[in-house]
């Protein structure tokens, strides 16, 4: 069967919130929650995305919430923690990793930091049983796509387009998928511009998607209460996760 990973920002409209839309998808069957850490600067993220940190750290995120809020959600749904590099460096990694083993997180999504770095933190992540997911961009040569494969572990993120998230762009992604399979078995999933139109064919030949900013533009509705939130993302994630098996 083939996985969804949803992308909630952290913390936004609430920190009880954040529980409970975790809580919700994983009824919905979704397979993974991607704990967005709010930050003032998210360059890989889209308009929509970049609103909803905005709003998180206005309302006065902190990082102690995302370690606090992953005890109540990571032992009950694999969770990974996804976040510019700023904060890890800041606070430490040391000390990421620790909250993370405390809170049964799998591991980090650290989109701004590229393949040759991590390479100077990966290793200890890795000997801490812990997961750093590695990017692939369609404009990857497969020399750099057989290098930055060789070690994926857990799955694989593929870039859909090059951009941000949330943007309509389409790509023919069937060889770059190709090229990621001749070196890997790890599972490749595909991000980026993936919403109930776009997921059954985005999932052509991969393994799972990754949804953002489908479900972050609900979650900025204000014309919506906190629980028609919670059941409108809900339901967007059970659509997607049936089409995408179909």
């Amino acid at each position: 069967m083939k996985k969804l990973v949803a992308y909630i920002t952290t913390g936004y409209p609430s920190l009880d919130f954040t529980i409970d839309i975790t809580l919700s998808l994983k009824e919905v069957g979704v397979d993974t929650i991607e704990l967005g850490i709010p930050f003032s600067d998210p360059v890989a993220d889209g308009p929509t995305i970049e609103l909803a940190n905005l709003k998180a750290l206005q309302s006065g995120f902190k990082i102690q919430h995302l370690f606090d809020i992953s005890k109540e959600i990571a032992p009950k749904i694999d969770t990974l923690w996804m976040g510019y590099f700023n904060p890890f460096y800041h606070i430490g990694l040391d000390r990421f990793i620790s909250e993370a083993k405390k809170s049964k997180v799998n591991g980090f999504i650290i989109p701004d930091l590229p393949f040759e770095e991590a390479q100077a933190y990966k290793p200890t992540i890795e000997r801490e049983g812990l997961n750093l997911i590695d990017f692939i961009a369609p404009t990857d040569s497969k020399e750099r796509i057989k290098k930055i494969v060789s070690s994926a572990k857990k799955f694989i993120y593929l870039v859909a387009y090059t951009g941000i998230t949330g943007a309509k762009h389409s790509e023919d992604l069937k060889p770059i998928i190709d090229s990621v399979k001749e070196f890997t078995t790890t599972p490749i999933y595909v991000g980026f511009g993936v919403n109930q139109a776009t997921a059954k064919e985005k999932v052509k030949g991969a393994d799972g998607v990754i949804v953002g900013s489908a479900f972050i533009k609900i979650l900025l509705d204000d014309s919506l209460t906190n629980s028609q939130k919670i059941d409108k993302i809900s339901a967007i994630a059970k659509e997607i996760k049936e089409k995408i098996n179909e």
